[in-house]
């Protein structure tokens, strides 16, 4: 027979046909040119976690940032000399004023949270009123201790102070008590006082959400109450304060007793004990919860007195977190690191059915069903923001599973292999969806069960004739 052109031409175009190794070279690059749009699928779950924070933290904005207290603290300024040598001129005394900071040897917080939930758009934001109730007792200052002459106490500046991150979160007007006196209070951003606390929000990395902390911040505001004292004698050891505060998020509390005891309870069903220290006793129920902590000054990384302003009570902070979870990102972004693996074993099933059935499906094909695979994750983040993920997860699986069985009809000669590749696509959606949910075993289970598919395609293709009859 001739050899023409056209001839070879055919032949060429023939060998392309039926070539598993083209085959298989075609398949990889459209599983490349996928893994674009794919990531393109992470980033906009990504911006909407980001949208989602964003307009929680307007909302909490409005009403009144995360609350941390710390105190109180009890401050008595003292006068400060020291001699100057001026040679032949003689010696000059210098005079200025120190502050002094003592913590109370025992502090007991009993508080009841009542939260709300405000709404904008279809986000959600935790606030909260509470009402705290604040026992504390203090030992007499010994200045004696600190090389200060009782002379030199200057017991008329003397004042409390009580920390508070957002001063517009006081609902009503403290009332503050010195043994059975009432005293005054008046609000400062300048209370002396340095407390460093590091907020939970969710960037996504495949971990909860609140897991990751923004950047730190530091406030001095709070409280002030002049104790109008006028000498040692006149000290009190009891003080107690009654406060009523409004918050969202978080209520974070500094341990500043030397032995601190605090007591909250609120009806939240869902409540996160966070911070440095875990309650040593917790009742959550469908009602509520209750929580008690207990924390000795060996606890924390701060002194229980000292002089000058700059010391950071910071490093032992604890409450309770009432955050709305927004899973549905988190278990989203895992569920999309997956995308990959669904296309390619998706790709694996149907060239599996070519090469055993002599069934041929154009590379068009196989892009139309990996972009209903990629689809399938907007159709997941855009339902669960609206049902929650678990719902959404069926809707968007049922949606995509149907969508591909009917155009498989197109180069399915039987309908039964629908059928199997409808049955194939509810296994790998239904494995995911185990491991999402199993976070502990989710590693394991995902070895075990990738290896049962590795196992299962070696079955399968073992009779096939890769380099096709051989003479």
């Amino acid at each position: 027979m001739e050899t023409t052109p056209t001839n070879i031409f055919e032949r060429i175009n023939q060998w392309i046909k039926e070539s598993v190794t083209i085959k298989l070279l075609s398949i990889g690059f459209l599983l490349l040119i996928l893994l674009i749009p794919a990531s393109w699928i992470e980033s906009l779950i990504a911006e909407r976690q980001h949208r989602a924070e964003s307009v929680i933290d307007e909302i909490s904005d409005k009403w009144s940032g995360e609350q941390t207290l710390s105190g109180p603290v009890l401050v008595v300024p003292f006068l400060k000399r020291e001699k100057i040598d001026k040679g032949k001129d003689g010696t000059e005394t210098r005079e200025w004023k120190e502050k002094a900071f003592f913590l109370p040897d025992k502090l007991t917080t009993t508080g009841k949270v009542k939260p709300q939930v405000l709404h904008r758009g279809i986000f959600e934001a935790a606030v909260y009123e509470a009402q705290l109730d604040m026992q504390s007792t203090f030992s007499a200052p010994d200045f004696s201790k600190l090389n200060v002459a009782e002379n030199d106490v200057l017991w008329s500046e003397a004042y409390l102070v009580l920390g508070i991150n957002d001063l517009r979160g006081i609902s009503t007007n403290p009332s503050i008590k010195l043994g059975d006196s009432a005293i005054t209070s008046e609000p400062s951003s300048q209370i002396g006082l340095s407390t460093q606390y590091q907020s939970e929000s969710n960037i996504e990395s495949g971990e909860e959400f609140s897991g990751v902390k923004r950047s730190s911040q530091v406030t001095e505001n709070g409280i002030v109450a002049p104790l109008s004292w006028k000498t040692a004698s006149d000290f009190q050891r009891d003080i107690s304060i009654s406060l009523g505060l409004k918050g969202s998020t978080l209520l974070y509390f500094v341990p500043t007793g030397k032995t601190t005891q605090v007591y909250l309870s609120g009806p939240w069903s869902d409540p996160s004990f966070t911070g440095n220290f875990s309650p040593a006793k917790r009742e959550v129920t469908d009602k509520g919860f209750t929580a008690q902590w207990d924390i000795l000054h060996y606890n924390r990384p701060f002194a229980q007195q000292w002089v000058g302003e700059g010391q950071r009570l910071s490093g032992s902070e604890f409450g309770v977190k009432l955050l709305i979870p927004v899973g549905q990102y988190q278990k989203s972004m895992r569920t999309a690191k997956y995308g990959a693996l669904v296309i390619l074993l998706s790709f694996v099933a149907l060239f599996m059915v070519e090469i055993m059935r002599k069934v041929r499906i154009h590379p068009f094909q196989y892009i139309l069903v990996g972009a209903a695979l990629i689809i399938y994750y907007s159709l997941l983040l855009s339902f669960s923001e609206h049902v929650g993920f678990d719902v959404a997860y069926l809707i968007a699986s049922l949606a995509t599973i149907t969508l591909i069985s009917l155009y498989s009809f197109s180069f399915f000669d039987v309908r039964k292999l629908s059928g199997v590749l409808a049955g194939l696509l509810f296994f790998f959606y239904a494995f995911v969806f185990v491991i999402i949910q199993l976070q502990d075993y989710s590693l394991l289970l995902g070895s075990v069960g990738l290896f049962i598919i590795i196992g299962l395609i070696m079955y399968f293709s073992k009779n096939i004739k890769w380099y096709g009859d051989e003479a």
